[in-house]
């Protein structure tokens, strides 16, 4: 049966985590070309930098819930072997998603994360074209959080089918014969 205190743990995180690629999505960087007080050369001026604490805290939550999900049910593979049927391939093809959807997830957010701590650091001179000012593409963080929410939906279907599969076979492959002395 599956334990209901771990399917909420990892909702709540998974919730969390979605909530701060949003967040990240919301307050990510951006960045405008100053001068100096005597115009002899052009700067990138930043906005906040919370968005990188965002996609890294939604990033280690992601993590955190797939750890626990994967903990409890012994990453698929290991541990008493599943009784064949539907829940079985279920389980199976939903571990396999589970784990791609988490992985782009996981990029998206770190990608997001890092290049949002990036600032440009160069200086052209008035003369010069204007400093480029770059910062994290629009929807990187937007995609981290969609694809949270996917891993979210799936790892929980994934534990549920796990649980039926494992749930009645008891962990013993022989046939009883005790009835037939």
């Amino acid at each position: 049966m599956a334990s209901k205190i771990l399917l909420i743990l990892v909702f709540i995180f998974d919730l969390i985590a979605f909530g701060l690629a949003v967040a990240a999505e919301q307050r990510r960087s951006t960045g405008t070309t100053s001068s100096d007080g005597e115009d002899n050369y052009k700067y990138c001026v930043y906005s906040s930098d919370i968005a990188t604490g965002y996609g890294v805290g939604a990033f280690l939550l992601l993590m955190a819930s797939q750890v626990i999900i994967m903990a409890a049910s012994r990453c698929f593979c290991c541990g008493n072997p599943l009784k064949p049927g539907g829940s079985r391939a279920c389980a199976l093809l939903l571990f396999t998603f589970c784990w791609v959807t988490f992985l782009i997830a996981e990029a998206c957010l770190l990608a997001g994360s890092v290049r949002n701590a990036y600032h440009t650091k160069y200086r052209r001179f008035f003369f010069d074209n204007e400093p480029s000012c770059e910062t994290v593409r629009k929807g990187v963080f937007a995609a981290g959080a969609a694809f949270t929410l996917f891993t979210a939906i799936v790892s929980e279907f994934y534990y549920l089918s796990y649980s039926k599969s494992r749930g009645g076979h008891g962990g013993d492959a022989a046939i009883g014969m005790a009835a037939f002395k």
